[in-house]
């Protein structure tokens, strides 16, 4: 695996982000996390971009959708950081991925086919976790 930095231009939104991203060609990369700007670019998601005039990428097509099933959450400062994290780990465990964005925000890959229903777990544990929907 070709691990290298790039930083990505988002013209919606304006911003510039830097991401990890495995490189497979010249202009192909596929994500190895989840890009906090872009709910599009999560764990798996493999895109083509072009380098703009200040030299940054942008994503000219999403060539191959994430595998996973990705959400996100706001944590609520109720919990103790070592509730949420076993969920994480348990996940991780089982092929799936998890991340904390600004310390407040769990974004979760879940692998297709995962044996448990995290909306159960998430009650079972009493965890309140607010679900950020675009």
């Amino acid at each position: 695996m070709n691990k290298v930095k790039i930083e990505i231009y988002h013209k919606e939104e304006k911003v510039t982000t830097t991401l990890y991203v495995e490189q497979i060609s010249e202009n192909k990369f596929r994500m190895i996390d989840n890009d906090f700007c872009n709910s599009k670019l999560t764990l798996g998601t493999e895109f083509e971009t072009k380098i703009n005039k200040e030299k940054k990428h942008e994503i000219t097509k999403i060539t191959k959708e994430s595998e996973f099933i990705t959400r996100r959450f706001g944590l609520t400062p109720n919990h103790k950081e070592s509730d949420y994290r076993m969920l994480g780990e348990e996940l991780t465990k089982r092929g799936g991925f998890w991340q904390l964005d600004l310390g407040s925000i769990a974004t979760v890959n879940i692998p297709k086919g995962f044996e448990f229903d995290i909306d159960q777990i998430i009650k079972d544990l009493d965890l309140k976790l607010v679900e950020i929907t675009e």
